[in-house]
């Protein structure tokens, strides 16, 4: 199959995290599957953030930072991935607020050069014993800085 794939510059801003397509990614067509999308671009993310000492590990009370859920999520298709291997999720934040943030993502090939789906997604800090929107801490908001888009 051959399709028209959208190019891109590689990034100049954000992050770009290797990410493996297997086998069992892709569905009766050899695609991709578009649910497996999401899946690796949090894994990605899950990736960067524990880089940075952001990680959950089993305490919601203890989690900080990691303690937040999903408010909206957002993708836009451009072009089938077509083949299993390596690939990669371009990271960046878009908006970084008192209780939450933007951030944006494109799924791609390993060098950035080629986008397959772009999207945003708005996450929400949570304090762990109410629920309700508690500000990031200044460690979280000192290595987000880091991932904001520069136009941003």
């Amino acid at each position: 199959m051959t399709v028209d794939v959208p190019t891109a510059p590689a990034p100049s801003h954000g992050r770009l995290i290797p990410v493996t397509v297997h086998f069992d990614d892709l569905d009766a067509l050899g695609l991709l599957h578009n649910a497996r999308y999401p899946l690796l671009v949090e894994r990605a993310w899950t990736e960067l953030w524990q880089e940075k000492g952001i990680r959950f590990e089993g305490d919601w009370a203890a989690a900080g930072d990691a303690c937040n859920a999903v408010r909206e999520f957002r993708i836009g298709y451009e072009a089938p991935v077509t083949r299993t291997g390596a690939h990669a999720v371009h990271l960046w934040l878009d908006r970084l607020g008192t209780t939450g943030l933007t951030y944006g993502f494109r799924f791609c090939s390993p060098d950035g050069a080629v986008t397959y789906a772009r999207g945003s997604r708005v996450l929400v800090r949570l304090d762990a014993g109410t629920l309700r929107p508690a500000p990031w801490s200044e460690a979280f908001r000192a290595a987000a800085r880091e991932l904001l888009r520069p136009d941003a």
